[in-house]
């Protein structure tokens, strides 16, 4: 009951951070937020209150909810693993509900996994929809930015003349018979790009699922 519990309060922070995304430092009203959340009015206003006794919010009866620095800070992190899942998941052979399956995976991905899911995704900006996928902050931050700018990125982010080993990848036919695979040597050319001293077009959303070390 208490992990229930906690996802239903995650699922008002993180909505609150999709607001914050279309009108930053704007209030909602709890009715609006209500009505996202298909709750009652007298029940998003108990949660309301309960949130912000704990620091997540700043409410103000009759105007409106804000996040906090805490509460944006945790929203933030929902929203950001729940479209990394959902990214996951359109590059698996997934046949269901993406969204909700997102929903239940967000709350169980912990620092280490989001920081592998992110290197393994090849780093993505944006999830299968186009929205942006939020920043990674505190220690997650720390850790892809010491990776990523000395050793690992995504291939796409190549510049011309540079290359590396292929450290991880998503399952997919196309790649496989590229000739792409873990190992494999990848380097941008001025007409596209080599793999293994052979020349090869690849397109973006290939490039994307592929992240290499530059320094080997």
């Amino acid at each position: 009951m208490v992990g229930h519990f906690q996802e239903f309060e995650d699922e008002y922070l993180e909505t609150l951070y999709e607001f914050h995304e279309s009108e930053p430092g704007g209030l909602v009203k709890t009715g609006v937020l209500a009505k996202r959340l298909g709750v009652s009015p007298a029940s998003a206003t108990e949660m309301v209150q309960r949130l912000s006794n704990r620091g997540f919010l700043s409410y103000t009866p009759y105007k409106g909810v804000l996040l906090t620095a805490f509460g944006l800070e945790h929203g933030q992190r929902l929203k950001r693993r729940h479209r990394l899942a959902e990214v996951m998941l359109e590059r698996l052979p997934f046949e269901g509900d993406a969204h909700a399956t997102a929903c239940r995976l967000e709350h169980a991905i912990d620092d280490d996994l989001e920081v592998a899911l992110s290197k393994w995704l090849g780093y993505p900006e944006t999830d299968p929809s186009g929205r942006p996928i939020p920043p990674a902050a505190g220690v997650v931050a720390e850790r892809i930015a010491s990776d990523l700018p000395n050793k690992e990125r995504a291939a796409s982010d190549l510049a011309e003349g540079q290359g590396g080993r292929i450290v991880a990848m998503r399952r997919s036919e196309a790649l496989h018979d590229l000739g792409l695979a873990p190992g494999v040597r990848l380097e941008r050319t001025s007409d596209g790009f080599m793999i293994d001293g052979s020349g090869v077009l690849l397109s973006q959303d290939l490039l994307s699922a592929v992240v290499v070390d530059v320094s080997a």
